[in-house]
Protein backbone atom coordinates (compact mmCIF):
# COMPACT_ATOMS: atom_id res chain seq x y z
CA UNK A 1 0.00 0.00 0.00
CA UNK A 2 1.25 3.49 -0.90
CA UNK A 3 1.89 6.03 1.82
CA UNK A 4 -0.74 8.72 2.23
CA UNK A 5 0.19 12.17 0.96
CA UNK A 6 -1.33 14.78 3.28
CA UNK A 7 -1.62 17.44 0.60
CA UNK A 8 -3.00 15.69 -2.47
CA UNK A 9 -4.33 12.38 -1.19
CA UNK A 10 -4.19 8.62 -1.53
CA UNK A 11 -5.83 7.25 -4.69
CA UNK A 12 -6.96 3.72 -5.47
CA UNK A 13 -6.84 3.16 -9.23
CA UNK A 14 -8.78 0.10 -10.47
CA UNK A 15 -8.10 -0.32 -14.20
CA UNK A 16 -7.42 -3.47 -16.24
CA UNK A 17 -5.78 -1.65 -19.16
CA UNK A 18 -2.11 -1.64 -18.15
CA UNK A 19 -1.16 1.23 -20.47
CA UNK A 20 -3.94 3.50 -19.18
CA UNK A 21 -3.15 2.55 -15.58
CA UNK A 22 0.54 3.41 -15.99
CA UNK A 23 -0.22 6.76 -17.65
CA UNK A 24 -2.74 7.73 -14.97
CA UNK A 25 -0.58 6.46 -12.10
CA UNK A 26 2.59 8.26 -13.22
CA UNK A 27 0.69 11.48 -13.89
CA UNK A 28 -1.07 11.48 -10.50
CA UNK A 29 2.16 10.73 -8.64
CA UNK A 30 3.79 13.69 -10.36
CA UNK A 31 0.91 15.83 -9.08
CA UNK A 32 1.66 14.75 -5.50
CA UNK A 33 -0.79 11.88 -5.08
CA UNK A 34 0.07 8.45 -3.72
CA UNK A 35 -1.46 5.67 -5.82
CA UNK A 36 -2.49 2.09 -5.10
CA UNK A 37 -3.37 -0.08 -8.08
CA UNK A 38 -5.59 -3.08 -8.85
CA UNK A 39 -6.10 -4.71 -12.27
CA UNK A 40 -9.47 -6.36 -11.58
CA UNK A 41 -12.66 -5.75 -9.67
CA UNK A 42 -12.12 -8.28 -6.89
CA UNK A 43 -8.62 -6.98 -6.14
CA UNK A 44 -9.89 -3.41 -6.14
CA UNK A 45 -12.76 -4.31 -3.81
CA UNK A 46 -10.40 -6.03 -1.36
CA UNK A 47 -8.02 -3.05 -1.30
CA UNK A 48 -10.88 -0.60 -0.82
CA UNK A 49 -12.29 -2.59 2.09
CA UNK A 50 -8.92 -3.20 3.76
CA UNK A 51 -7.50 0.33 3.49
CA UNK A 52 -8.58 3.96 3.65
CA UNK A 53 -8.51 6.16 0.52
CA UNK A 54 -9.17 9.78 -0.29
CA UNK A 55 -10.64 8.92 -3.69
CA UNK A 56 -11.14 5.89 -5.97
CA UNK A 57 -10.82 5.86 -9.77
CA UNK A 58 -12.81 2.86 -10.96
CA UNK A 59 -13.11 1.46 -14.49
CA UNK A 60 -16.58 0.27 -15.47
CA UNK A 61 -15.46 -2.80 -17.46
CA UNK A 62 -13.29 -4.99 -15.23
CA UNK A 63 -12.48 -8.72 -15.18
CA UNK A 64 -13.82 -10.78 -12.29
CA UNK A 65 -16.30 -8.14 -11.11
CA UNK A 66 -17.36 -5.07 -13.09
CA UNK A 67 -17.10 -1.53 -11.75
CA UNK A 68 -20.83 -1.21 -11.07
CA UNK A 69 -20.80 -4.26 -8.80
CA UNK A 70 -17.64 -3.10 -7.02
CA UNK A 71 -19.26 0.28 -6.42
CA UNK A 72 -22.51 -1.25 -5.12
CA UNK A 73 -20.69 -3.59 -2.74
CA UNK A 74 -18.54 -0.78 -1.36
CA UNK A 75 -21.51 1.51 -0.80
CA UNK A 76 -24.22 -0.88 0.35
CA UNK A 77 -22.41 -3.82 1.94
CA UNK A 78 -19.04 -2.50 3.13
CA UNK A 79 -20.60 0.94 3.82
CA UNK A 80 -17.51 2.69 2.46
CA UNK A 81 -18.11 6.34 1.67
CA UNK A 82 -15.00 7.18 -0.37
CA UNK A 83 -15.36 9.72 -3.20
CA UNK A 84 -15.51 7.65 -6.39
CA UNK A 85 -14.98 8.55 -10.05
CA UNK A 86 -15.97 6.00 -12.68
CA UNK A 87 -14.18 5.58 -16.02
CA UNK A 88 -15.80 3.99 -19.04
CA UNK A 89 -15.46 3.65 -22.80
CA UNK A 90 -19.19 4.30 -23.10
CA UNK A 91 -20.78 7.74 -22.95
CA UNK A 92 -24.55 7.16 -23.10
CA UNK A 93 -26.95 8.74 -20.62
CA UNK A 94 -28.12 5.27 -19.55
CA UNK A 95 -24.56 4.26 -18.61
CA UNK A 96 -24.08 7.46 -16.64
CA UNK A 97 -27.34 6.94 -14.77
CA UNK A 98 -26.32 3.34 -13.97
CA UNK A 99 -22.90 4.41 -12.67
CA UNK A 100 -24.27 7.23 -10.54
CA UNK A 101 -27.08 5.02 -9.26
CA UNK A 102 -24.51 2.44 -8.13
CA UNK A 103 -22.91 5.14 -5.98
CA UNK A 104 -20.29 6.86 -8.15
CA UNK A 105 -19.83 10.59 -7.54
CA UNK A 106 -18.52 11.52 -10.97
CA UNK A 107 -18.09 9.98 -14.41
CA UNK A 108 -15.57 10.34 -17.24
CA UNK A 109 -15.66 8.72 -20.66
CA UNK A 110 -12.51 7.43 -22.36
CA UNK A 111 -10.48 8.88 -23.90
CA UNK A 112 -10.01 11.63 -21.31
CA UNK A 113 -7.57 14.43 -20.61
CA UNK A 114 -5.30 13.69 -17.63
CA UNK A 115 -5.46 17.29 -16.46
CA UNK A 116 -9.26 17.15 -16.37
CA UNK A 117 -9.12 13.87 -14.46
CA UNK A 118 -6.83 15.42 -11.86
CA UNK A 119 -9.09 18.48 -11.58
CA UNK A 120 -12.10 16.23 -10.98
CA UNK A 121 -10.21 14.26 -8.32
CA UNK A 122 -9.11 17.48 -6.61
CA UNK A 123 -12.73 18.62 -6.47
CA UNK A 124 -13.87 15.29 -4.98
CA UNK A 125 -11.13 15.22 -2.34
CA UNK A 126 -11.62 18.88 -1.42
CA UNK A 127 -15.37 18.39 -1.15
CA UNK A 128 -14.96 15.31 1.04
CA UNK A 129 -12.59 17.08 3.46
CA UNK A 130 -14.89 20.05 3.83
CA UNK A 131 -16.43 20.15 7.30
CA UNK A 132 -20.23 20.52 7.41
CA UNK A 133 -22.54 21.52 10.24
CA UNK A 134 -23.87 18.64 12.32
CA UNK A 135 -27.32 20.22 12.65
CA UNK A 136 -30.17 18.07 11.33
CA UNK A 137 -32.01 19.51 8.32
CA UNK A 138 -35.75 18.99 7.84
CA UNK A 139 -38.02 19.71 4.86
CA UNK A 140 -41.57 18.34 5.05
CA UNK A 141 -41.36 14.76 6.34
CA UNK A 142 -37.71 14.36 5.24
CA UNK A 143 -34.74 14.66 7.59
CA UNK A 144 -31.02 14.64 6.79
CA UNK A 145 -28.48 14.15 9.58
CA UNK A 146 -25.02 15.31 8.36
CA UNK A 147 -23.26 13.60 11.29
CA UNK A 148 -24.67 10.08 10.82
CA UNK A 149 -25.29 10.51 7.05
CA UNK A 150 -28.81 9.17 7.59
CA UNK A 151 -31.65 10.33 5.33
CA UNK A 152 -35.19 9.49 6.36
CA UNK A 153 -38.61 10.32 4.98
CA UNK A 154 -41.73 9.59 6.94
CA UNK A 155 -39.54 7.67 9.36
CA UNK A 156 -38.28 5.36 6.59
CA UNK A 157 -34.50 5.11 6.17
CA UNK A 158 -33.41 5.86 2.58
CA UNK A 159 -30.20 4.86 0.83
CA UNK A 160 -28.86 8.02 -0.83
CA UNK A 161 -25.55 8.22 -2.68
CA UNK A 162 -22.76 10.58 -1.59
CA UNK A 163 -23.54 13.12 -4.27
CA UNK A 164 -27.25 12.69 -3.63
CA UNK A 165 -26.64 13.73 -0.02
CA UNK A 166 -24.64 16.72 -1.23
CA UNK A 167 -27.56 17.73 -3.45
CA UNK A 168 -30.01 17.27 -0.60
CA UNK A 169 -27.84 19.31 1.77
CA UNK A 170 -27.66 22.21 -0.68
CA UNK A 171 -31.37 22.17 -1.56
CA UNK A 172 -32.68 21.47 1.94
CA UNK A 173 -30.56 24.18 3.58
CA UNK A 174 -31.89 26.73 1.08
CA UNK A 175 -35.49 25.47 1.08
CA UNK A 176 -37.91 26.75 -0.11
CA UNK A 177 -35.74 28.96 -2.32
CA UNK A 178 -34.81 27.99 -5.87
CA UNK A 179 -31.14 27.05 -6.39
CA UNK A 180 -29.78 27.50 -9.89
CA UNK A 181 -28.17 24.67 -11.79
CA UNK A 182 -24.95 26.70 -12.02
CA UNK A 183 -24.82 27.28 -8.25
CA UNK A 184 -25.36 23.57 -7.55
CA UNK A 185 -22.66 22.51 -10.01
CA UNK A 186 -20.22 25.09 -8.64
CA UNK A 187 -20.81 24.02 -5.03
CA UNK A 188 -20.43 20.30 -5.76
CA UNK A 189 -17.76 20.21 -8.46
CA UNK A 190 -16.02 23.56 -8.10
CA UNK A 191 -14.03 24.53 -11.18
CA UNK A 192 -14.05 20.95 -12.54
CA UNK A 193 -17.48 21.35 -14.09
CA UNK A 194 -19.13 18.09 -15.25
CA UNK A 195 -20.74 17.51 -18.62
CA UNK A 196 -24.36 18.55 -19.13
CA UNK A 197 -25.83 15.15 -18.25
CA UNK A 198 -24.15 14.60 -14.87
CA UNK A 199 -26.31 16.84 -12.66
CA UNK A 200 -29.45 15.78 -14.54
CA UNK A 201 -28.58 12.12 -13.91
CA UNK A 202 -28.00 12.74 -10.19
CA UNK A 203 -31.31 14.62 -9.94
CA UNK A 204 -33.12 11.76 -11.73
CA UNK A 205 -31.64 9.15 -9.38
CA UNK A 206 -32.38 11.26 -6.31
CA UNK A 207 -36.04 11.58 -7.30
CA UNK A 208 -36.36 7.80 -7.63
CA UNK A 209 -35.20 7.46 -4.02
CA UNK A 210 -36.80 10.36 -2.16
CA UNK A 211 -40.01 11.03 -4.13
CA UNK A 212 -41.21 8.10 -6.28
CA UNK A 213 -42.11 5.77 -3.37
CA UNK A 214 -44.10 8.52 -1.60
CA UNK A 215 -47.45 10.20 -2.19
CA UNK A 216 -46.11 13.66 -3.06
CA UNK A 217 -42.81 15.06 -4.36
CA UNK A 218 -40.45 17.30 -2.43
CA UNK A 219 -37.87 17.89 -5.20
CA UNK A 220 -39.15 20.26 -7.86
CA UNK A 221 -37.71 21.54 -11.13
CA UNK A 222 -38.29 25.22 -11.79
CA UNK A 223 -38.01 25.67 -15.56
CA UNK A 224 -35.12 27.88 -16.72
CA UNK A 225 -34.27 28.60 -13.07
CA UNK A 226 -33.09 25.48 -11.22
CA UNK A 227 -34.39 23.21 -8.46
CA UNK A 228 -35.92 23.54 -5.04
CA UNK A 229 -36.93 21.32 -2.10
CA UNK A 230 -40.33 22.14 -0.64
CA UNK A 231 -43.53 20.50 0.57
CA UNK A 232 -45.97 22.35 -1.71
CA UNK A 233 -49.06 21.18 0.15
CA UNK A 234 -47.73 22.56 3.44
CA UNK A 235 -46.53 25.74 1.70
CA UNK A 236 -49.98 26.34 0.17
CA UNK A 237 -51.64 25.67 3.51
CA UNK A 238 -49.39 28.24 5.21
CA UNK A 239 -50.10 30.70 2.39
CA UNK A 240 -53.87 30.30 2.80
CA UNK A 241 -53.58 30.80 6.54
CA UNK A 242 -51.51 33.95 6.05
CA UNK A 243 -54.13 35.65 3.85
CA UNK A 244 -57.24 34.41 5.73
CA UNK A 245 -59.42 37.43 6.55
CA UNK A 246 -60.20 38.13 10.19
CA UNK A 247 -63.72 37.33 11.35
CA UNK A 248 -65.77 40.25 12.54
CA UNK A 249 -66.28 40.23 16.30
Amino acid sequence: MALRDSQSGLVLLVEDNRQIAELVGIFLERQGYSVDYAADGIGGLNLAISNSYDVIVLDLRLPGMDGLEVCRKLRREARKDYPMLMLTARDSLEDKVAGLDAGADDYMAKPFDLRELEARLQALVRRDRHQVSGEKIIVGDMMLDPETLRVTRGGKLLYVTRTGRKLLTILMRKSPRVVSRQDIEREIWGDAMPDSDTLRSHIYNLRQIIDTPFDRPLLHTVKTSGYRMVDLIKERSIGRTAVMPLRAS
